[in-house]
């Protein structure tokens, strides 16, 4: 098995896992605010991984304290503003307009990078975003505030994997992916305190267990993973893996139950947009990639 494809896997399980938390966040949101949700996450994420990877810490400096921060706020710049937009679109148009990362990551790429994906990748893309437009359902073409700050969600998304791949060329990785989850925390705590801390927040066994699931698998595992792996593939595949998450998220819907009891039901426009999704991971398949070129590391 070669570095590309065991990399390739290794994201694909974290999307399975990510596709998990869905459900599982709309429950505990039912018990605790956002923002106060984001920042226990998180802070719990980054001890965990600091408690697996703490020889890496010998390795910080000025540079990766950068690098790291600069990550994170494309983190939390993502998961804040999706958070947000929501209160003010539809889930569906909020699922569409995040998956344009995988459009995005490819533009960014060429612009910051110098990589110009090959065919088989933008065919790949092309197929894929047809797969999320169906499995959202639609735009409704009512755009809304919402809208507007779950596009600027993709956008950081979209950073977020790119400079992944750019910063792992120059500093440990490991260590990369404590600081971003570690800014993440920091950050999410500062907003719980500003604007969500006279709400209630209510502790049960419920909250925990999806605590430690998100933050163990969801966030410490599954981002350390991707900080790491994602050294031996490149942007434009990272993305088109991640374009599976929806997938998953829609399969764990129907098995898991939200707060209410309520199961997600398929309808055909989602079996087609899962269809689509597949099939464009397939098509990306179809040509190896170009590899990993050199990027010259700044002071």
């Amino acid at each position: 098995m070669t570095k590309k494809l065991r990399a390739d896997l290794l994201l694909l399980a974290i999307t399975v896992v990510w596709g998990a938390s869905f459900p599982l966040t709309k429950i505990v949101l039912d018990y605790i605010p956002a923002f106060a949700y984001l920042s226990l996450r998180f802070i719990l994420a980054t001890a965990v991984l600091t408690a697996i990877y703490h020889r890496n810490l010998k390795k910080i400096n000025k540079r990766a304290l950068a690098y790291g921060s600069i990550l994170g706020l494309f983190m939390f710049g993502g998961m804040a503003f999706q958070a947000v937009g929501l209160y003010t679109t539809s889930a569906s148009n909020s699922g569409f307009i995040t998956g344009l990362n995988v459009v995005i990551v490819p533009i960014i790429s060429a612009l910051l990078l110098k990589k110009k994906p090959d065919r088989a990748a933008i065919a790949g893309v092309i197929v894929a975003f047809a797969g999320i437009f169906f499995m959202s359902g639609g735009l409704k073409f009512e755009f809304t505030v919402g809208d507007l700050l779950t596009f600027i969600c993709a956008i950081c998304w979209a950073f977020q994997i790119v400079y992944i791949d750019r910063f792992t060329r120059c500093e440990d990785a490991p260590l990369l992916a404590i600081l971003q989850l570690l800014f993440t925390g920091l950050a999410s705590t500062v907003l719980w305190f500003a604007f969500d801390f006279g709400k209630p927040v209510e502790f049960n066994a419920t909250v925990i267990g999806i605590l430690l699931v998100t933050a163990v698998l969801g966030s410490s595992l599954a981002y350390g993973v991707q900080t790491v792996v994602q050294q031996y593939t490149t942007p434009v595949h990272t993305s088109l893996i991640f374009t599976a998450e929806p997938v998953f998220a829609l399969v764990f819907a129907m098995i898991i139950p939200d707060a209410e009891g309520v199961r997600e039901a398929p309808t055909l426009m989602k079996i087609a947009g899962c269809l689509l999704i597949l099939a464009g991971m397939i098509v990306s398949e179809l040509r190896v990639g170009r590899g990993k070129d050199k990027t010259e590391c700044g002071g």
